[in-house]
């Protein structure tokens, strides 16, 4: 059985859906709020799990949570959409990361803004690493550094792989970066980390700086990039009707690290992690808008690409 761990962010989102966004020192409608679970590694792994439903993948949150009402229904969350919490602690007396999301009808975009509460951070205990140790995969979000940087290393000695969503361009990154075999920023990361003023040329300084497997760059509505030892190859977005953009990048890493479990090569990881997040954004949601495998299969083959 192959298995997926993830350490970062696990935050509790409110999104309150409107027609537009509001202007400064007004009051604005919302047409519907929910709470649902948040933060890249985290929905990352939601991703991968719903994609393995019924299928020979385990799929592990390795963290902590605070011992308040949000940090109770981000464990039910998880364990709802089939991520194990058997190696996530609870700290007591602590608050939440929490945010709260709008998202505009009008733009078809969400702005985020957010409070991280005051869980200390994240150190590994004993079972932890060995959970991380046994695994496959590794994914990893910047967040909670030290103990993805202690993670990293562990797995990568292991013999295993690490997968970077570098979105976040945090304070001291360099020291994670050089163990992420998969590395997929966004393109904002990629650019503002380099100084390059190319995606293209970002990955190849990348590639120079790191040596990682594969450099893949997300662009959001223009599809992204795949750089390796075969060259550098771009791809589209399959066209959707958006409806909720929210998540999609978590989404496309977890589709990414479960298409690795399988064996897959990187440009074929690419497409189907393409296919899931743009699935995910024709509904309200970020984990629970996650598609099924057969879901992404189908649309796939409906636009000409057979894995």
């Amino acid at each position: 059985m192959k298995k997926i761990t993830g350490i970062g962010a696990n935050v509790y989102d409110t999104l309150i859906m409107a027609e537009c966004y509001p202007r400064e020192d007004t009051k604005l409608k919302a047409e519907e709020i929910r709470t649902v679970g948040g933060g890249p590694t985290a929905t990352g792994l939601v991703a991968a799990a719903k994609l393995g439903a019924g299928m020979e993948l385990a799929v592990k949150f390795v963290g902590s949570v605070a011992d308040d009402e949000r940090g109770r229904f981000l464990l039910d969350d998880f364990e709802k959409w089939g991520v194990s919490t058997e190696c996530v602690t609870t700290e007591p007396d602590c608050e939440s990361f929490c945010s709260f999301v709008l998202l505009s009808a009008e733009k078809k975009t969400r702005t985020c803004v957010f409070h991280r509460g005051n869980k200390p951070p994240l150190a590994l205990n004993d079972a932890q690493r060995e959970e991380v140790r046994t695994s496959d995969i590794l994914m990893v979000d910047g967040n909670e550094l030290a103990a993805a940087i202690d993670g990293a290393k562990t797995i990568r000695e292991a013999g295993g792989d690490v997968l970077y969503d570098a979105g976040g361009l945090y304070p001291g990154i360099e020291a994670l970066l050089p163990y992420a075999n998969i590395l997929i920023p966004s393109e904002e990361f990629s650019l503002g980390h380099t100084g390059e003023k190319t995606a293209e040329d970002a990955a190849k300084k990348l590639m120079e700086m790191y040596h990682p497997d594969v450099v893949v760059i997300t662009q959001g509505s223009r599809g992204g990039l795949v750089y390796d030892k075969e060259g550098l190859t771009h791809y589209d977005i399959i066209d959707t009707e958006v409806v909720d953009s929210n998540g999609a990048g978590d989404v496309f890493h977890g589709a990414f690290a479960f298409a690795l479990a399988q064996g897959w090569d990187y440009r074929k990881c690419a497409m189907f992690a393409n296919a899931t997040s743009s699935l995910k954004c024709t509904r309200v949601g970020a984990r629970a808008a996650v598609p099924g495998y057969t879901e992404v299969i189908n649309i796939l083959k409906e636009n000409g690409y057979e894995l």
